[in-house]
């Protein structure tokens, strides 16, 4: 059987404690695990869902949730999770395109379903209650064939290009990309894994939660990222994974020591990229080298950096094994050593396409299968790889293209910047401006032309910043990532108003 549910068996059986609270008491055990995905399951089945159906969910965090979405893996159903920051015209557009045969929501929003969709609809609350009678359903189940190109789950995209595309995530890919990441991390039954992501994204719902079930391994689960709830729960455990702002907020905690990471194995960062200066504190303060990956919706993880090599700043590491990485001009022909081009990556772990979207998923595709990632990279003679950026992101600026990352990279040393996002603005004469959005920290009194100056002392004049602004923050979405569309949108607004 292909379903990937019984990828996971094994370590359900032999595993003992499943999830714990932040206090350390065992709040259910792998055999409640089994039983309660069974019953979870069976009220699938029961409420007349088949094989394919897709079951919508936008709750809060909560151990039931976790185990519903393994019940839905169970049941051949196609789980489709949702940012629960969405509200009703995204719900309207999400509800339209994947039809979902049922949705499970917060009870406080169960009206606002109701009159968006015909599904069935049930709620569960904070505390992971659902509004159905499970204890009279049987906890046994034996989980539904499924082939290994069906679709297991469908996770929508950011949507920053326009409407969010639905990433069809198969069985094989989720057994293929669980696989590679235990082996390569060196996964082990007695990892204590401490998790603070949400699960409605992949960084969370797969990678943080497939291998400590893949291994049955115990979880210290944690409704949400709180850094003065995480620093002192380290010493109690063995592995963490977060998005970078996470180790930002983690080292201005005071309990953040060498000795309150001591029994930790691995810190892993992704979802975002890493700033080489934190990657830097980070490992002073604690004595430990983060493991920055890469990943997407549309792929799980490809690439990361190794177990027992050089770690690198900057960098995201190695190709996973098993999988293809090219990076390549617009012609799709290979670039040289420490030359940007597009990622584009090739294997077992990449989706079977966009929902509803046949036509937009064969052009992601190269003619000889390649996935194009969209991320500018570049690979070092070492064969570590940086992404640099979006291709949508780069600026062409009086006919010269600029990368962004670049510029964020230099102005991390200047002295009273805290963060940097560059963006291209509008720009009568040269297309594009070189426009720097800057966050100066607490005691900084840096002006627009000291930032400048800076910036054309340390890279080409063409690259120098024609504007600069300053805020109290870049905005980000839920995993992190700024969101240079909205920084777009706000200074564009800003420059044509001026004028």
């Amino acid at each position: 059987m292909s379903n990937a549910y019984n990828f996971f068996f094994s370590g359900v059986k032999e595993g003992s404690a499943f999830i714990r609270n932040p206090q350390g008491q065992i709040l259910y055990t792998y055999e409640d695990f089994a039983a309660i995905t069974g019953m979870y399951a069976n009220f699938l089945l029961e409420t007349g869902l088949k094989p394919g159906d897709r079951v919508m969910v936008q709750v809060a965090k909560s151990p039931e949730c976790l185990m519903f979405y393994f019940a839905c893996m169970q049941a051949g159903c196609i789980y489709v999770p949702l940012n629960t920051s969405y509200k009703t015209d995204e719900l309207a557009y999400f509800i339209e395109d994947a039809k979902p045969s049922m949705i499970l929501c917060e009870p406080k929003q169960r009206n606002q379903f109701h009159e968006l969709s015909d599904a069935h609809i049930f709620s569960m609350d904070s505390n992971g209650i659902i509004d159905a009678d499970l204890p009279s359903l049987d906890s046994q189940f034996e989980p539904l064939d499924r082939s290994d190109d069906d679709a297991a789950v469908i996770i929508y995209t950011s949507g920053t290009t326009g409407r969010p595309k639905g990433a069809m995530i198969t069985h094989a890919n989720i057994k293929s990309n669980v696989a590679t990441l235990s082996d390569y991390w060196e996964w082990r039954t007695e990892d204590i894994l401490l998790h603070a992501l949400p699960i409605f994204h992949i960084h969370g719902l797969f990678v943080a939660s497939h291998l400590p079930v893949l291994n049955g391994s115990p979880i210290i689960f944690l409704d949400h990222f709180d850094a003065k709830q995480i620093a002192p729960l380290l010493y109690e455990s063995t592995v963490y994974m977060g998005v970078p702002t996470n180790y930002t907020r983690l080292l201005a905690q005071p309990e953040l020591t060498k000795q309150s990471c001591s029994n930790m194995r691995i810190f892993i960062s992704g979802s975002a990229p890493l700033l080489v200066s934190t990657f830097e504190e980070f490992k002073l303060r604690t004595g430990h080298t983060i493991v920055e990956r890469y990943g997407m919706s549309e792929t799980g993880m490809n690439i990361s950096n190794p177990i027992h090599r050089k770690r690198k700043a900057g960098t995201v590491g190695f190709p996973l094994p098993g999988i293809e990485c090219r990076i390549v001009d617009d012609n799709d022909q290979k670039v040289g050593i420490n030359s940007t081009g597009n990622l584009e990556i090739r294997g077992p772990n990449i989706f079977k396409g966009y929902w509803n979207m046949p036509d937009r998923t064969a052009s992601e595709f190269s003619a000889e299968g390649f996935f194009r990632t969209g991320d500018l990279a570049q690979e070092d003679a070492e064969g570590y790889i940086s992404i640099v950026g979006r291709s949508k992101d780069m600026i062409i600026s009086g006919g010269l293209n600029i990368y962004p990352k670049e510029i964020e990279d230099v102005l991390d040393f200047m002295d009273g910047i805290e963060e940097s996002a560059i963006i291209g603005l509008p720009d009568p004469d040269y297309g594009e401006a070189v426009s720097a959005i800057i966050v100066k920290d607490s005691s900084s009194r840096i002006t627009s032309e000291q930032v400048k100056v800076f910036i054309k002392e340390n890279l080409a004049s063409f690259k120098t910043a024609k504007h600069v602004f300053f805020v109290d923050e870049l905005p980000r979405n839920t995993m992190g990532k700024v969101q240079k569309n909205t920084l777009r949108k706000i200074f564009s607004d800003k420059l044509k108003y001026s004028i």
